[in-house]
């Protein structure tokens, strides 16, 4: 069974084929103007390796906790700056814009391309962006990372799969994430993907 599905899909990619051949122009459904990154790999950068996919994982969740306790102790101001830190150190908002769409975010800022919007969703008190109240300021104590997927292709990669976050008063939220990184020219990982959603939970 399973190998006459595999035949019958690639059939269909075959035929498939002609339309790319063919292509029609396509119909953009929102305004023509969106952000474009054009990204080059370091000349002679080692491939990314899947135990750099999980420390960069691992430096994320501790520092949306840092960031947390950050805020308790000392005030926005420092959990602003310390976000700040950790934006310039671990997303790739130096190379371009990045395809970050918030777990929490909606309507005309439900992507943030910028370093500005990030920060705003990250840690509030921006006017640019009054939804935002800080998910990095929700009293974030621990979290689990369960990949589904980690795809490495030479210097780039992707992950899918839940996080799972706890609080100070012990209430767990898990969220559906998808990170890309791409190595920079110095040999850090950076994340020019970040999708993040909550579980569907259908009627």
């Amino acid at each position: 069974m399973r190998k006459t599905f595999a035949l019958t899909a690639v059939a269909t990619l075959l035929v498939a084929g002609s339309a790319f051949a063919n292509p029609v122009a396509p119909s953009m459904t929102s305004n023509d103007t969106y952000a474009v990154a054009t990204l080059s790999p370091a000349a002679n950068a080692a491939p990314i390796t899947v135990a750099e996919v999980e420390a960069a994982q691992r430096a994320w969740g501790n520092a949306l906790v840092a960031i947390a306790t950050e805020y308790e102790r000392n005030g926005q101001a420092a959990a602003t700056r310390l976000a700040g830190e950790v934006l310039d150190a671990a997303y790739g908002y130096n190379l371009g814009p990045v395809a970050f769409k918030p777990t929490l975010a909606y309507g005309d800022t439900t992507f943030r391309t910028t370093r500005e919007s990030a920060l705003a969703y990250f840690v509030g008190g921006n006017d640019r962006f009054p939804g935002d109240t800080g998910f990095a300021l929700k009293g974030w104590r621990s979290y689990e990372i369960d990949n589904a997927a980690i795809v490495i292709n030479g210097t780039t990669a992707i992950s899918t799969g839940n996080v799972m976050l706890t609080n100070k008063d012990g209430e767990t939220t898990t969220v559906n994430k998808t990170w890309g990184w791409v190595r920079d020219a110095n040999g850090a990982l950076r994340i020019v993907l970040h999708h993040s959603s909550l579980p569907c939970a259908p009627n």
